[in-house]
């Protein structure tokens, strides 16, 4: 059974449950929404990336979730929060941020309504003392999104990434800081 987390004007953001796999790879694992992420994944990839979330989030409270749309009662999105887990980051360990949405449902302001109420979670309940979220240069939606959720440039923590094609490389970090939250609200 899912566990509604946070709620927005027109999102319910809810963790992983099973039998989630089916709507992810069909809503989800596009090569449009996966070019800069590594790739449209296989099944058995969805399957243990959820079973991850799932363990995370019993074990420390917080992991992926889920975006339901309230007006459709549609998977639109995933986001959340995780630990940086790339052995090349210099940052191992740290609460990264991230997110994902629906072609159909782009450009209509549904990952920063998500991510407002994810950086509020980790800050508020979850207690991350600050965030990173990771992307490449080429992805420009996804670095102009961090910078208008308040996140700044980190190029301290940049790294190579030989798993990923030159265009995604290096892997950038924004950072986030508990501090800067609070006296940006």
């Amino acid at each position: 059974m899912a566990d509604i987390v946070a709620e927005t004007k027109r999102l319910v953001l809810r963790s992983v449950a099973e039998g989630d796999e089916a709507d992810h790879d069909r809503l989800l694992n596009s090569a449009t929404i996966m070019r800069h992420i590594g790739g449209v994944m296989e099944p058995h990839e969805i399957e243990a990336r959820h079973a991850k979330a799932m363990a995370m989030y019993a074990r420390e409270g917080f992991s992926f979730l889920f975006a339901v749309e309230k007006a459709s009662g549609e998977m639109v999105g995933y986001c959340g929060i995780k630990r940086v887990e790339n052995p090349l980051a210099p940052n191992t360990g740290d609460h990264e941020i991230g997110w994902k949405i629906r072609e159909d449902r782009w450009r209509r302001g549904y990952a920063e309504e998500a991510m407002r109420a994810v950086i509020e979670w980790a800050f508020t309940r979850v207690g991350a003392p600050y965030l990173v979220a990771l992307t490449s240069p080429a992805n420009t939606g996804c670095w102009k999104l961090m910078e208008k959720l308040g996140m700044v440039r980190r190029r301290d923590l940049d790294f190579h990434d030989p798993a990923y094609p030159a265009q995604d490389n290096p892997t950038i970090q924004y950072s986030l800081s508990k501090e800067q939250w609070e006296n940006s609200q």
